[in-house]
């Protein structure tokens, strides 16, 4: 990991944090992708199974219009795409570590970032929904609380915004914690072995077998915990946003209840 970290850092501009390169890649991948799965779906027989990537791409696009519908129901049109390409960015920008690359989210631009996206859409939404009223939330229940809502209204990015770069933070720190002992351990298990690149041999060995288990839950785990809950919490912010649905139904005997 830090072999890769060190040659990457050679072709990295030093005006440009890392994290914001490994960004940009990671949207980079996600737009491949994209063009390949929409030119397989332009092309695709409408009389056979879809496969691969096309195949994949369509159970996510159900398994997130499934997920918007659970939380918020129907009411906005194409959340389930939009939460689709924030969960997808998110979860491999946690995994991104793994490649020896920095992390996007464990710079604060990235979380604030996504944070600014679920914070736009809660007005954006609250606006075209309530009209004039939208403004109606500042002086709610007297004029004289507006210095209070004016505050409480930026609780949701602070809260989406923290929680995420807190978490990819403590996990990158956990992980650089275990990888320096490890090196101490491998220093002290093969003292008489010349380094190579100025890396200990026992360091290049261990390092990557006992760090995986570690791997597997900060990166992984973690990553898809944490990118569950960014969606889940941002759907649901917007979600409230929305006015209240009155289900009227029917009886068998046409009477209203």
């Amino acid at each position: 990991m830090r072999v890769a970290v060190d040659i990457a850092k050679q072709f990295l501009t030093p005006t440009i944090p890392g994290e914001v390169w490994s960004s940009l890649i990671v949207m980079l991948i996600i737009a491949i992708l994209a063009i390949i799965i929409g030119i397989q779906a332009a092309h695709q027989d409408p009389l056979k199974k879809p496969k691969g990537l096309l195949l994949i791409a369509i159970i996510g696009v159900k398994f997130f219009d499934g997920f918007v519908e659970g939380l918020i129901g129907n009411r906005i049109k194409g959340m389930g795409g939009m939460v689709m390409g924030i969960a997808t960015y998110l979860f491999i920008s946690f995994i991104f570590g793994l490649c020896g690359l920095p992390s996007p989210v464990t710079y604060m631009a990235i979380p604030l970032s996504l944070g600014l996206l679920t914070f736009g859409m809660i007005h954006v939404t609250s606006m075209k929904h309530t009209k004039a009223a939208y403004f109606k939330r500042y002086v709610d229940p007297f004029p004289v609380f507006l210095p209070i809502n004016l505050i409480s209204m930026w609780a949701p990015l602070l809260s989406l915004t923290l929680r995420m770069f807190g978490n990819a933070v403590a996990g990158f720190t956990l992980m650089t914690i275990i990888s320096y002992f490890i090196d101490l351990l491998a220093g002290l298990i093969t003292p008489g072995i010349a380094p190579i690149n100025g890396y200990n041999v026992g360091s290049l060995i261990l390092n990557p077998l006992l760090t995986a288990p570690f791997h597997a839950y900060f990166d992984l785990f973690s990553g898809l915990i944490q990118t569950v809950v960014f969606i889940s919490l941002s759907t649901i912010f917007i979600g409230q946003e929305l006015p209240e649905e009155i289900d009227v139904k029917i009886s068998e005997k046409g009477e209203t209840i």
